[in-house]
Order: C-alpha cells, then sequence, then structure tokens
C-alpha cells in the first residue's frame, strides 16, 4: 500500500506563526490516512517548511506540540513520524470514543434543535436508493467522518468535544481505512439511518445505545478481520 501523504498550503505569516503552523499542521495530519500504509508516515521538516512558507524553527516547535499531544513521535537520528497506534490501543481508543460518543448522541437529543438534528439525515440524501455507498466509497467515507463529528457537536459541550478531539486522528484514520472492507458502508450507513431516526424521535436511551453499539461494530471488526494494526 502507498504511503500516506500530507497536504500542506502555505499560511499567511503576518500574525499568530507559531499558533498558524501548528494548527495546519495539526489540521493536516488528522485529514491524513496513517494506516493506509505498511509503517508511519514520516514528516520532513524542510519539506514542510518549504509546503508551508515558513523558516523551519516554526515548524520545529509545531511538532514539539504535536509530540506532547501523541500525534507525531521525535525518534532521535531516525526522524519524525506520525504516530500510529497498535490494535489494542486502537481498541482502547474505540471504547472510549464510544462512551463520548454515546453520551454526545443522549445529549443531543435533549438539547439541539431540530433544524441541526435534521442536518444529520441530509448528509445521507445522495446516499438513498441505487445510490449505495459502496457505489461512491470515497465520498462516502468522508460523510461517514462528518457524521460522527456532527454528534459530537450536537451535544452542545465543549469539554466532551475537546475530549473527542484528542481521539479523533486515529478514530478518522481507522474509520476511513476499514469503511472499504468487508460491506462495512452498507451496514454502516444503516446504521447511521437508525441512530438518526432515534435522536430525531429524542429517544434518549435508543439513541445512547445505538451510537454506542455502532462503535463496538468498528471495534469488533478490528479485533476479528485487521491484521495490519498488530
Amino acid at each position: 500500500m502507498a504511503a500516506a501523504q500530507i497536504n500542506l498550503r502555505p499560511v499567511d505569516t503576518s500574525v499568530g506563526l507559531k499558533d498558524k503552523v501548528y494548527l495546519a499542521l495539526k489540521s493536516a495530519i488528522t485529514a491524513m490516512d496513517i494506516y493506509s500504509g505498511n509503517q508511519a508516515p514520516k514528516l520532513d521538516e524542510r519539506r514542510l517548511a518549504e509546503d508551508l512558507g515558513v523558516s523551519r524553527t516554526p515548524i520545529r516547535e509545531a511538532l514539539s506540540r504535536l509530540a506532547q499531544e501523541g500525534l507525531v513521535e521525535i525518534i532521535p537520528r531516525r526522524g519524525t513520524f506520525v504516530a500510529r497506534k497498535s490494535k489494542q490501543e486502537i481498541l482502547e481508543i474505540i471504547s472510549v470514543w464510544a462512551a463520548l460518543e454515546s453520551m454526545a448522541a443522549r445529549l443531543a437529543t435533549e438539547v439541539a434543535t431540530d433544524e441541526e438534528i435534521g442536518q444529520l439525515r441530509r448528509l445521507f440524501v445522495t446516499f438513498e436508493g441505487p445510490n449505495r455507498p459502496q457505489a461512491r466509497i470515497d465520498e462516502y467515507s468522508d460523510t461517514n467522518i462528518q457524521f460522527h463529528q456532527r454528534i459530537i457537536a450536537l451535544s452542545k459541550s465543549e469539554l466532551l468535544k475537546k475530549m473527542a478531539d484528542s481521539l479523533f486522528v486515529h478514530m478518522r484514520a481507522i474509520r476511513a481505512q476499514t469503511i472499504t472492507e468487508r460491506d462495512r458502508a452498507d451496514r454502516s450507513i444503516i446504521d447511521h439511518l437508525h441512530i438518526i431516526e432515534a435522536i430525531e424521535a429524542r429517544n434518549t436511551e435508543l439513541a445512547e445505545r445505538l451510537v454506542r453499539e455502532h462503535s463496538f461494530g468498528l471495534a469488533e471488526h478490528i479485533n476479528n478481520y485487521v491484521d495490519y494494526l498488530d
């Protein structure tokens, strides 16, 4: 499998350069499919500096911050790599995510407006009828990620969102990688529509349970079929 690539554009260097570089790198790393290759993606300071149009000093500072957050790993004499987790670590991340997202769904039934909840269903309009997700898998993969982000946002809990953000880079990457495996896309959209129905009905207990079971379904798939994390 081809190694994941990081996509960057020059940043505005007029104000807050350190923060801009940090946020640009964090956003780009979050968007990478870090489990698509056989090894953790390596980050080249010189190339990053060229792509962002800055010197290497703010790059080093940003990478140090990202290392503290566990998003990158700096290995002496080898370089800087995007952090990848083992299968057991991913399963632990999913368990914590299941708790956070299921609570977000519970809160959504209590605090989200009808209009905000309606945005969940509109995500899947283009995949109804003959437009099955497997036929447009790349587009559906992006929609799948947006769906889970929306549920977190509907909780309107800044603390919950902050906690979820710390896990999101790995949840996004592993969902993107596994959505093409064993008809998971078709089963995923069925789960999503049931979750939407529960949230629309403001059925708090059901929405919470369905979201939790959906996450555990991903964990079961990884535990049974995924060997590239070992």
